[in-house]
């Protein structure tokens, strides 16, 4: 029997992080020593008072389902936690909480994407974008993101891409995979040319808003009331808490859009686990110092990881200004990257990704994740050092 599909699952991508990770717990089990820099999540456990949280409402008989747009509590808190970093009032009734930043990203692309709609993202960008625009039929238009740049977008080169087929533009500052932090001035010119297409929508991305380092700043299209009316703002507690697992995200909404997300809502997932939502009231409620200290420590990583990587033969990286990933360019080591990716992590037991794995412009570079200790961060750059050594082109 022929089993008849939809023609558009076929266009589903992936992310190959999550394949590299299988592989590398596959070898891990094997009793090989792998050190795993692929991974984009943090190596810290979440926050005791949170947790404590989840057990308690637990305990007190947070199991049933709650309002499809989270519980109020939590709706608020987001609000205040806006508020008190941006500096940006958001009603409760524009937040929608979601199981996990991807969600947002779904639900937006769904919203804007069909067949003879294009769609911006940024190249290197999270694989997910593209993956979704392509489902849904548009055009998938990458916005490059270039190391002469310093992996932040160019607002004249975004703007450039606009055209009257455009139906959503994508951004993402800090970064994934470059770690890349887009200045004010680029957002200003961005936000400026978009008057000129009034009708066109914006997703912001900003799940590692709180991850920038020395004097960095995060300039969050939230603060533009200009294009409050067409911002979706994607944020959560995977990265900034470490909470990957627990599948909390939210996003904001323009008005005339949430009721839309809200059905969505409705008729895919129903509303978000109960406890983990108190959980996540915690996290924006409570003691802010675990995210001051984890970010800290990714600080003195990142230090870590460019001077090794700058160090290494055929290797050269630039300092990330933002989230926890370097994205050094290997063009020079005579390797492909997915195959050097491949290699490292067959070899010398050192899981890292192919730069491809997030766009056509990866090409030539690979992605380390820094949310590893140092000790094994300083070890990984040895064994590839040793690799590249005996590998030389």
């Amino acid at each position: 029997m022929a089993l008849h599909t939809i023609s558009g699952f076929d266009r589903i991508g992936e992310e190959n992080a999550f394949a590299v990770l299988a592989r590398a717990n596959a070898l891990a089990s094997e009793g090989k020593d792998i050190i795993n820099l692929g991974i984009g999540q943090p190596d810290f456990p979440t926050p005791e008072h949170i947790v404590e949280a989840a057990v308690k409402a637990l305990r007190d008989g947070q199991h049933g389902y709650t309002a499809a747009t989270g519980i109020p509590q939590l709706r608020a808190a987001v609000c205040a936690d806006l508020q008190h970093r941006l500096s940006v009032d958001v009603s409760p009734e524009r937040v929608l909480i979601v199981p996990g930043g991807k969600v947002t990203m779904f639900l937006a692309i769904m919203m804007f994407g069909e067949p003879g709609a294009e769609i911006l993202y940024p190249d290197p960008g999270f694989p997910i974008y593209r993956s979704m625009i392509e489902f849904t039929g548009a055009t998938p238009v990458p916005i490059p993101i270039r190391e002469e740049n310093n992996f932040a977008f160019s607002a004249e080169e975004t703007l450039s891409l606009i055209n009257g087929r455009t139906r959503l533009i994508i951004v993402n500052s800090p970064a994934n995979p470059c770690g890349g932090v887009t200045p004010r001035k680029e957002i200003d010119r961005l936000v400026a040319g978009l008057t000129e297409w009034p009708d066109l929508a914006v997703m912001s991305d900003e799940i590692y808003g709180q991850m920038t380092y020395g004097e960095t700043e995060h300039v969050s299209l939230l603060g533009y009331p200009e294009i409050a009316d067409r911002l979706i703002y994607l944020d959560g507690w995977s990265k900034t808490y470490a909470m990957t697992g627990w599948r909390m995200g939210y996003s904001v909404w323009p008005e005339l859009l949430f009721d839309k997300a809200r059905k969505m809502a409705v008729n895919s997932w129903s509303c978000v686990n109960a406890p983990a939502q108190w959980a996540a009231l915690a996290a924006l409620t409570g003691p802010q110092d675990c995210v001051a200290e984890m970010v800290s420590a990714f600080d003195r990583r990142r230090k870590v990881v460019v001077a090794g990587l700058n160090d290494l033969p055929g290797v050269s990286c630039i300092e990330p200004q933002g989230a926890f990933y370097a994205f050094p360019n290997i063009k020079e080591t005579g390797f492909k990257a997915k195959a050097l990716a491949s290699a490292l992590l067959e070899d010398a037991g050192v899981a890292v990704i192919g730069g491809p794995d997030f766009g056509v412009l990866g090409e030539g570079y690979i992605r380390l994740s820094y949310a590893n200790s140092e000790a094994n961060i300083v070890t990984a750059l040895s064994r590839i050092g040793d690799f590249l050594r005996e590998h030389s082109a």
